[in-house]
């Protein structure tokens, strides 16, 4: 159930009417209800793997709460911790990763000249089953490193695993943060739960997010499909203005998603970690991943590159870290080869940018280079930007071979006319639909200044302002929605890009 559908658009409200009038005791019970018949739109019989997931990361919760009660040494809380994670990256792996595996042994094969194995099956990705993976493993070593007590309500832990506003495409919320609050919400009276200015905030929230997705990500992703889909065909001009489109579309795609989803659950009374900060205003790719992504990215830093020693190690051993780190995160977002290498890239920008700091610093000083005015401060987010266009090349492009042919044609295939001639005209979009594009950026463009500068979000910057603009600010929202949103008869709601992730 996408939640740019008119499905969503009538069962939200019903689930949140019933959630508001039924008993308290009841609320956590009918979320977890409408929770599963959410996930179960897309293929009921994958809800027994989101039911299994839950179950063991329960159990083993339990069971390392019964060991520290029990004073047990570390041995028998590490062999469950690491049950857990057998059992849950197991399933993770084989349908996720199975193909890919195979795919690459029989590479292997063919190119030994032996019998390649054949495909005993079709797998086809259960929607979610990373991000309710890691929500479920966090709560694990949560658990292990007593930062929470075990759940042992096992509707409310369910609850917590899949909970319907960020079940399939996060954040990835930590244990300490979303289950904490449905432990607490039987405490909320009818007054507490109907507040007017919760709930107008949450629908503030979501509208900024469906016009970041209808609006934007949908109408620029003609761009960058036409171009990628057949980048032969075009040179330096136009592949460059594609890779910045694609920038700009699975940014506002996945923000777009992450916003609903957090002005979802606000409306209901549970507060969700922000996913993105304006990440192309950073000035530095280690910024950027402070940035993007906030609760992935801080999954791995906790539970990935901590553990592996962090950047309490030598040098080398805290580049190997970082580059593990990065190509985890490739990985997870696909089994792919090419993501793999955007991981890399990422893992090699970080690695690079420490080597280099101390150099910079100096440049900085004896150039007498003034690093607080606009002009440096623009040029550095204007580096990132680019930096990380480049990668996502490699991110969106259907294979490696795919992305270095594409890369290959920036530098060797110049089409400077096309910066005249009218060619971006002839991508997809026509000049009115053009035209409306660059209207939504600019007020993308305005948001994130305001967001960037205030260190706050959007909404708490327009709770701040006087009644007349913020119900300006949501009309503007609305009728660019209703106008220019890309929907209505014969339109497929847009898939998510991260829901095959």
């Amino acid at each position: 159930m996408l939640f740019n559908s008119f499905r969503f658009l009538v069962f939200f409200p019903a689930a949140v009417f019933i959630y508001f009038l039924i008993p308290k005791r009841l609320r956590y019970i009918w979320l977890l209800a409408a929770s599963y018949f959410f996930y179960m739109n897309w293929n009921a019989k994958y809800a027994l793997l989101l039911a299994g997931s839950t179950l063991v990361t329960w159990f083993g919760g339990l069971l390392l709460g019964l060991c520290q009660e029990k004073n047990a040494g570390s041995f028998w809380k590490k062999w469950i911790v690491a049950l857990s994670f057998a059992c849950n990256l197991g399933i993770l792996g084989f349908f996720k990763y199975f193909d890919f595996a195979l795919g690459n042994v029989n590479a292997l094969l063919e190119r030994l000249g032996m019998q390649v194995l054949e495909r005993p099956f079709d797998i086809v990705l259960p929607v979610g089953i990373s991000f309710y993976t890691f929500q479920a493993l966090g709560y694990t070593v949560d658990v292990y490193r007593q930062d929470i007590r075990p759940q042992k309500n096992l509707f409310k832990y369910a609850l917590f695993v899949s909970f319907f506003p960020q079940l399939v495409a996060g954040p990835i919320e930590r244990s300490k943060n979303l289950l904490v609050q449905i432990e607490q919400m039987e405490q909320a009276g009818f007054r507490k739960l109907y507040d007017y200015d919760r709930i107008a905030s949450g629908l503030r929230i979501m509208l900024w997010g469906y016009f970041l997705k209808m609006v934007i990500a949908d109408r620029i992703a003609v761009i960058a499909d036409t171009v990628f889909d057949s980048w032969y065909f075009y040179g330096t001009v136009v592949l460059v203005f594609a890779a910045a489109a694609f920038s700009i579309q699975i940014y506002c795609d996945f923000a777009g998603y992450s916003t609903i989803a957090v002005g979802a659950a606000k409306i209901m009374g549970f507060d969700l970690m922000e996913n993105f900060d304006t990440p192309y205003f950073a000035r530095s790719i280690q910024e950027f991943w402070r940035r993007w992504h906030i609760s992935l990215s801080t999954w791995f830093k906790d539970y990935l590159y901590i553990p592996l020693g962090g950047n309490r190690c030598g040098r080398l051993r805290r580049h190997l870290n970082l580059m593990i780190t990065f190509l985890a995160s490739g990985l997870w977002h696909g089994a792919s080869w090419h993501f793999a290498a955007w991981g890399a890239v990422h893992g090699l920008y970080q690695i690079i940018g420490a080597e280099t700091r101390p150099l910079r610093e100096r440049i900085y000083e004896k150039t007498h280079t003034k690093r607080h005015s606009f002009s440096f401060r623009f040029g550095q987010s204007a580096a990132v930007f680019v930096m990380a266009a480049f990668a996502w090349i490699f991110f969106r492009a259907g294979s490696l071979s795919q992305a270095f042919g594409y890369i290959g044609r920036i530098f060797t295939k110049p089409d400077w006319w096309a910066l005249t001639d009218g060619t971006i005209y002839r991508l997809g979009l026509a000049r009115r639909e053009m035209n409306i594009l660059v209207f939504s950026m600019g007020i993308l463009f305005l948001v994130g200044i305001v967001k960037y500068k205030n260190h706050e979000t959007v909404d708490a910057f327009l709770a701040k302002q006087c009644a007349w603009f913020r119900w300006g600010a949501v009309a503007v929202l609305f009728f660019c929605i209703f106008l220019f949103g890309i929907y209505g008869p014969g339109y497929d709601a847009a898939q998510f890009i991260y829901f095959q992730f």
